[in-house]
Parts: C-alpha cells; sequence; structure tokens
C-alpha cells in the first residue's frame, strides 16, 4: 500500500483546473445546495477504483484498515460540506475532521439550519442533541459532499462514493468470517460488482434478481440471529440445558446461513448463476383441456388471400374430417398462443409477425409455420427475460424461424416436459437453448446460431436429442453441465451427424466440479475456472497424429516419395513435393485428405462420448460410495438412472475457435 505521490495523481482531479464531476439538485423542499454527482461511474471504474487504489489484495479481516490508508491519502479531512443523509432526515453539515479508523467525520452543523425530515419534530435543538449524543462523529458513506467548481473536493467525492457504494452493495457482514487466506476482491468483489452491473444493464432475469434480494435478506436476518445467540452462548459459562438448546438452535442457524451463503455465490457467479434455485416455470399453469373436451385449430394469418385459403383447408384445415372442426383467426401469434387448451394447434401463414412479449407454453400444444421458416418470421420487440417458455408434457414447434433481440435469458427454454423442435431457425441473442432439470428436447433440422454464450444448455437431470442441425457462429456450440451430486441426475444426451462450427469457444464443452486429484494435478494452472484442453487446437489440428501417420503411410505404399518416417512439421514439404514431382498423386492426396478428415471427425465423436461417459462412471462410484457410508451393500436399482446416457455419432466439427470439446472444472 505504498503508494508515491504520482500513483494516484491522475485518479480524479487534484492536479487538474476545476471540477471535472457532475451536479445534481437534492429531492425535497427544502434549498439544499446542489451536491455531486457520483453515483454514474461505470463499471470499470469502480473495478479500478477497488483493485488498483483502494483494497488491492487485502483479506477480509484487513478491509476497513485498506479503505482508511485510501481515504487518508485523497480525502481533505475539513473545509468542506455535505449533506447528511439517514432514513427520517436530510441535514446540511460541515466537516471540520475525519476520524479515518473509524471510517467518520467530525461534523457541525451549518450556518443557516437547513433540515428536512419527515415530520417537524427534528428542530435545531434536537440535532444538536443527536449531534452530542453521537460526538459529533457520523459514518461517512452517509454524508454526499456540496458541489464545487474548484476541483479541489473531486477526490473527496469520489472517494466516499466509494466507500458508499462499497458498504451497499459490496459489503456483508460475514464477510470477515469466510476464509482468510483468499484475496478478498477476487473471492467477493469482483463477482459482486459484475452482478450489480449486469442487473443494472438488464442481463439477469427479473426472477433471479428477485431471488437474490430476497437470499440477501434472508442471510442477513439469519445471520443477526445467529451471533445473537452464539453471544449469549459465550457470555453464559453454565453448562445448563437451556444453553444446550441454544447451542442446538445456534448449529441450525449456521447451517442455515451457509446453505444462504453458497446459492449467493453461485447467483454471483455469471456462469453457475441459472443452475440453482431458480425454477420461474412454477408460475406457469395448465389450462388443461377445454370443459366440452374439444380442440381448436388456431390459424394466425398476416393476408388471408382467396387462394391461401383454399391451400392452408386442403392441406391442414381438412386432411381428413373437418365435420366437427373449430378454427379461431388470429392476427398475433402470441394471442393465439395464449388462447390454447390442451392438445390445440396454432398454424401460422407465411409473414413476418413483431411480438412484444414472451411465450409461455404449459399446455401440450403443437406451434407449427405454414411454408418454410425463412417465411414464417417472429421476431421479438421490446426488452424481456426470454422469449418461449415451455412446460408442457408434449410441445412441438415446427417451421419458423424466431428472431430474438434485447433479451436477457435465451431463445427457448424447456423447463418442464419433453419440446420437439423441428425444422427451424433461431436467430438468438443471449443463449440459445436451455435444457434444464427434468425437461427434455428433441432438436431436428434446426439452425442455430448468434449466441451470446452457449447455442445450447443442457442442464443435469435433463435429457436432450440433437439430430441432423447447425449450431454455429455462438461463444460455445453446446454446453453439457453435470455436478456430479446425487440429487442431480445426469443428462441424457444423443448428438448424431450434427453440424458445429464457427463457434468462438470450443464445440462441446462439459462443466463440471473438478475432483480433489484433478485439483492437485492442476495446481500450477489458475485455481478459479480452468479450462482443460482435450482436442487440438486449429493450428495444430493440420499436424494431427491421425493425419500424419496417414500421409507417411499414403506416400510411402503408393508415391513412394517418403521412404522413411518424416519429422514432425515436415508433412508440408512432404506434400509440396508430392504435388511438384508426382502429378499423378493429387487424385490420391485429395482422397486421403478426405479420409483424414474422416478419422478426425471419428476422433471427435469418440472423444466426446468417452468423457461424458467416463464423467458418469464418476457419479455412479461416488453414489455407490454414498450408499455404502449409509449401510446399503446391494445393488441400487435405480442407479442405472443415473449414469449420462451418451450416444455422439456422425457430429462435424469445424473452425471453432478453442478446438472440438473442452471442460470447464469449477
Amino acid at each position: 500500500s505504498d503508494w508515491s505521490a504520482d500513483s494516484w495523481s491522475d485518479y480524479g482531479s487534484r492536479d487538474k483546473p476545476g471540477t471535472t464531476l457532475g451536479r445534481t439538485v437534492p429531492d425535497g423542499n427544502v434549498l439544499f445546495p446542489d451536491i455531486f454527482h457520483t453515483d454514474h461511474l461505470l463499471f470499470y471504474e469502480r473495478f479500478s477504483a477497488y483493485q488498483d487504489y483502494i483494497l488491492a489484495d487485502c483479506k477480509a479481516s484487513e478491509v476497513k484498515r485498506f479503505i482508511a490508508e485510501y481515504l487518508e491519502k485523497v480525502l481533505e479531512p475539513s473545509g468542506w460540506q455535505a449533506i447528511w443523509r439517514t432514513n427520517v432526515f436530510d441535514v446540511l453539515v460541515g466537516v471540520v475532521n475525519v476520524n479515518f479508523p473509524a471510517l467518520k467525520a467530525v461534523v457541525q452543523l451549518s450556518e443557516p439550519f437547513l433540515c428536512e425530515s419527515q415530520d417537524s419534530s427534528f428542530t435545531l435543538e434536537c440535532m444538536q442533541e443527536l449531534l452530542e449524543l453521537k460526538e459529533h462523529q457520523i459514518l461517512l458513506q452517509e454524508l454526499f459532499v456540496v458541489y464545487d467548481e474548484s476541483g479541489e473536493f473531486d477526490q473527496t467525492a469520489l472517494a466516499i462514493e466509494h466507500v458508499r457504494f462499497f458498504y451497499r452493495c459490496i459489503w456483508r457482514t460475514w464477510d470477515e468470517e469466510e476464509e482468510d487466506e483468499l484475496d478478498y476482491f477476487v473471492r467477493c468483489v469482483e463477482p459482486r460488482l459484475r452482478l450489480h452491473y449486469d442487473i443494472l444493464e438488464h442481463r439477469v432475469p427479473s426472477g433471479l434478481v428477485s431471488d437474490y434480494q430476497n437470499l440477501l435478506s434472508q442471510c442477513e436476518e439469519l445471520y443477526e440471529k445467529f451471533l445473537n445467540v452464539r453471544n449469549n452462548i459465550s457470555s453464559n459459562d453454565s453448562d445448563s440445558e437451556a444453553e444446550n438448546v441454544s447451542m442446538v438452535e445456534g448449529l441450525k442457524l449456521y447451517d442455515q446461513v451457509e446453505h444462504i451463503k453458497q446459492r449467493l455465490k453461485l447467483i454471483e457467479n455469471p456462469l453457475l448463476r441459472y443452475v440453482f434455485g431458480y425454477q420461474k416455470y412454477g408460475s406457469l399453469q395448465a389450462k388443461g383441456l377445454r370443459s366440452t373436451g374439444a380442440k381448436v385449430i388456431h390459424v394466425v394469418p398476416w393476408n388471408m388471400k382467396a387462394n391461401l385459403l383454399q391451400l392452408l383447408t386442403r392441406d391442414k384445415l381438412c386432411p381428413e374430417s373437418c365435420g366437427a372442426l373449430e378454427i379461431q383467426f388470429h392476427r398475433d401469434p402470441l394471442a393465439a398462443v395464449n388462447a390454447c387448451y390442451e392438445g390445440d394447434r396454432v398454424i401460422i401463414c407465411p409473414g413476418h409477425y413483431f411480438v412484444d412479449g414472451m411465450f409461455s407454453i404449459a399446455d401440450s400444444i403443437e406451434l407449427e409455420g405454414y411454408g418454410l421458416p425463412d417465411d414464417v418470421v417472429i421476431e421479438k420487440q421490446g426488452k424481456g427475460d426470454n422469449f418461449f417458455d415451455c412446460t408442457g408434457a408434449n410441445v412441438k414447434i415446427s417451421n419458423l424461424k424466431l428472431v430474438q433481440h434485447d433479451a436477457v435469458e435465451g431463445i427457448l427454454n424447456v423447463h418442464h416436459g419433453k419440446t420437439t423442435l423441428e425444422n427451424c431457425v433461431l436467430q438468438c441473442e443471449t443463449t440459445g437453448i436451455t435444457v434444464r432439470t427434468s425437461a427434455e428436447l428433441l432438436m431436428r433440422n434446426s439452425d442455430l446460431y448468434g449466441a451470446k454464450g452457449a447455442g445450447v444448455e443442457i442442464y443435469p437431470g435433463s435429457a436432450c436429442t440433437l439430430l441432423h442441425n447447425g449450431i454455429h457462429h455462438c461463444k460455445e456450440g453446446i454446453l453439457v453441465k453435470n455436478f456430479l451430486d446425487e440429487i442431480y441426475e445426469a443428462p441424457r444426451i444423443i448428438m448424431v451427424n450434427n453440424m458445429i462450427h464457427n463457434n468462438e469457444g470450443y464445440g462441446v464443452v462439459l462443466v463440471r466440479p473438478a475432483m480433489p486429484s484433478e485439483m492437485k494435478d492442476a495446481s500450477a494452472q489458475e485455481t478459479k475456472g480452468t479450462l482443460l484442453f482435450l482436442e487440438e487446437t486449429p493450428e495444430t489440428t493440420k499436424f494431427s497424429i491421425p493425419r500424419f501417420l496417414n500421409c507417411i503411410f499414403h506416400n510411402f505404399e503408393i508415391c513412394g516419395w517418403c521412404t522413411q518416417p518424416t519429422q514432425a512439421g515436415a508433412e508440408t514439404a512432404c506434400a509440396e513435393g508430392s504435388r511438384q514431382e508426382q502429378p499423378g498423386c493429387v487424385t490420391d492426396e485429395l482422397e486421403l485428405y478426405k479420409q483424414a478428415e474422416t478419422s478426425e471427425q471419428t476422433e471427435n465423436n469418440s472423444e466426446i462420448a468417452n468423457v461424458l461417459g467416463a464423467t458418469s462412471a464418476k457419479k455412479r462410484q461416488i453414489h455407490r460410495k454414498r450408499l455404502s457410508e449409509l449401510g446399503f451393500t446391494e445393488a441400487d436399482d435405480n442407479l442405472m438412472s443415473q449414469e449420462m446416457f451418451v450416444s455422439v455419432d456422425g457430429n462435424q466439427f469445424k473452425w471453432n475457435g478453442k478446438g472440438s470439446f473442452g471442460i470447464f472444472f469449477f
């Protein structure tokens, strides 16, 4: 924490003439002076301040000392005014000194006396009495610095804003009791700061934000009760029955606090925040069958012309008998879906439909476009959490192009039941398709692209079948989540003849916790978010061992060019020589390339199947061990249901930025 005079001079405006900060007019009826506008700071400004100037590599127990040292360097100790704000009143004060170790300012009431409160009881005499009780010391975070054009107090205003934001949005009362060996900034500050700005920028679903805030309130309340119980036990040396009861109560409270803290950490982690505790589909209620038992076909026309009506009637409305068939017409696809009951069918005629809202499908219905996907386009307008939410027992969506904008969640979320997606095009914005626990997805002959996350996210306990699809130009192709926990069954995955290409990261990524032995092996690597590279990189794929051996064999047996094994990297010269001096081998080289390409794709499919299968086997071992510890020595009949059923065959992986397959340990 030793700073030179120039190490912080460019942070703020101490050495610059005039202020660089804005001003804001305080709310209320009292004519308070303007204050500095500092609550609009960007993420990187706060990140840099906490990492480089305030906290650095401090531990949780050192936070207050590091903040005090920072304030001593940048805060003006006196000569400035501020508005003291509480939940009850606002009052103008002048700062005469600062108690840095306590993070408090010594203040006195300004003249003239300016105060605004919810009632008229806070008179000048009352405020003077209150300050005397507080020894004229109030927390710095409760002060809002009065605006000054000179720039002399810019750093003072910024420093207090950083302290205020830290204790309001970052600090938790239980942080000091966490493991002190770890860097507090990396462990707590950075993830909470990122979550705060993700929420501000509408990148987190509103339901998850509500869950986080509720969990935070619960944890604070339970932790306060736990402290009270612990303090009562420590202050009482007797070994009475009442104290034993208090100890049991304290242990229960401690377990509850730890459980909630873990859930909070998962939400703060951008990769894992959707895994536990967030089941929004619970609010979706199925309507069931109509009271009459009738099923309805809902037709959404854009422009219904006579010839279109004739074709529609011939192909869709009356294929067998239309005597008792009920048809309803809608202009809006969302209105048609909302009008559906169990067993209904929605047919959308060609056109480009703009929808401001979310499709919540809780009944077993069919939603299909009449024509090619590019002819029947549903485009989302306006911001929202997601586009399609499916919880029905058997939902089918076909022949549609879905276009997503300004979303927080993926384009399609399968929360429960089975959803079949056939012959569709999905233009994504955030993640693509999410298959949550206990849900099932069958995706066939479809094209998905543009996801800023994974194209398809497969959760533990789900089933996902991908047949003849294209998944491309996403951050990751397919993300498989498996947590090796007895409460989560491994996902069941079938991937056949898919083209997974041009993704920024891997074609397929497996996310799972690292076992102790694996963590020991990876101790030399970064311990957080380690990616294990399992396939050839784009730079090395060209010279993979199977291709190299095939090249040697081909040249030796057919061309006679390479009469002995070549060194790695010499294949290029070998191939060039073949092309120049052996014209008759061009056809053979093309055939070799096809064989090598087929061999590589077969290796990729086998690699994915083997690793996913090994993960399933590891889960089975853990499950057996836990059964043994509980005294169950016989084989569990349900054990096979815990296995990750994997069928990976015929998939092609091309031009993915990091390779075909990787594992993310957490």
